[in-house]
Parts: C-alpha cells; sequence; structure tokens
C-alpha cells in the first residue's frame, strides 16, 4: 500500500476513521472489539494518545492526539493489516475488510474537538443500536462519565474544557437533531 500523502504532525489532533467494505461489518462479535482495542493500544503506545472512541459494527471513529511526527500512520497501517488477517481468518474470509485506507481530518480547535467528541459518543443512539449511549459498550463514553472502571482514553483536553463528568453528559444528551444535520455536513 503506497504510503500516505497527508502525515499526521506532533501536537495535532486527529478524526479518524473508516468503515467496512460495501457498507459490511468489520465487527462480528464482542471478542473482534476487544481484540481492536487491544491492537489498537499496542500500537499506538506512547507516541498517540487516544482521545476517545466508537466502535461500531461497520465502521470506527478515533479521536487521537500525535506525539510523534508519522506515527498514526503507521499505526494504522500496522493496525488494519492485523485486524483484517484475524477476522479473515477467524470467519473463513479472504480479501479486504475495510474501504479503503481510513481517513484522518486533522481537528481544527477545542471547540471543534468537543463537539466531535459528541458527535462521536452519540453514534449508537442514531443508528438505532440502543437508546441510551452509555449502553454501547464499545466507545468511550462511559469513561467520560464517570461510569468505567478502567480508562484508556486521554480526556482531560474534553473534560477541562466543559467542566466535568456531569457537564459532559448534559452537553451529549442536549444534542439535538438540528444540530446533528449541521455537524454531520461539517464532520465526514
Amino acid at each position: 500500500m503506497p504510503y500516505r500523502i497527508n502525515p499526521s504532525f506532533t501536537e495535532n489532533y486527529y478524526h479518524v476513521y473508516n468503515r467496512g467494505n460495501n457498507y459490511e461489518k468489520v465487527f462480528f462479535e464482542e471478542k473482534n472489539y476487544e481484540f481492536f482495542l487491544k491492537r489498537l493500544l499496542e500500537y499506538f503506545g506512547n507516541s498517540i494518545a487516544l482521545i476517545s472512541y466508537c466502535l461500531m459494527p461497520n465502521h470506527f471513529h478515533l479521536i487521537c492526539n500525535i506525539h510523534e511526527n508519522g506515527s498514526l500512520e503507521k499505526a494504522m497501517q500496522k493496525l488494519s493489516t492485523s485486524y483484517t488477517k484475524a477476522i479473515n481468518k477467524s470467519t473463513n474470509r479472504v480479501g479486504h475488510l475495510f474501504q479503503g485506507r481510513y481517513k484522518s481530518k486533522l481537528i481544527p480547535g477545542n471547540d471543534y474537538l468537543l463537539h466531535l467528541s459528541r458527535y462521536i459518543h452519540l453514534n449508537p443512539v442514531r443508528a438505532k443500536l440502543l437508546t441510551k449511549p452509555e449502553d454501547w459498550k464499545y466507545s468511550s463514553y462511559r469513561e467520560y462519565i464517570g461510569l468505567a472502571l478502567a480508562s484508556i482514553c486521554s480526556k482531560e483536553i474534553i473534560l477541562e474544557q466543559i467542566g466535568g463528568f456531569d457537564k459532559y453528559r448534559k452537553f451529549v444528551m442536549d444534542f439535538d437533531e438540528m444540530q446533528s444535520y449541521f455537524i454531520n455536513k461539517l464532520l465526514c
């Protein structure tokens, strides 16, 4: 696979996402979500901070902060390859799992970062998989509202901006559909 034209740069935040080939599933059972997160953290190491995430049945969203130039490209290439190989082996399939390379968009500022985190955390609700975002196990939302026992995200930038767990929960739950229309246009 050729190298990406738009490399990541130190101390910038990026929205990273990809979906399944032909909009098909990329996560088939609970252990797939767990494997993806385990590998993600392994490949990110100390060079990339995971700010928030949401893994959906047919796509994923990540917010990352880069600590080493070019580290995102290396980590995502390793993640995509190892995850695809594991899924192909376990499901007895061949070929591409993802619809091309992952996408990464530079996040221009803290306000955008805050709204993007809400957009990501509301993904399962908008997809009608459940009615409350805290019920989705494969997102960082439970960490953001203080319900998770373990934490894998560096959420301080968002929680300090909004004012803590309770205010973040209110911020997410106050989101309305008119905002959703404009946010969808802006973010993806």
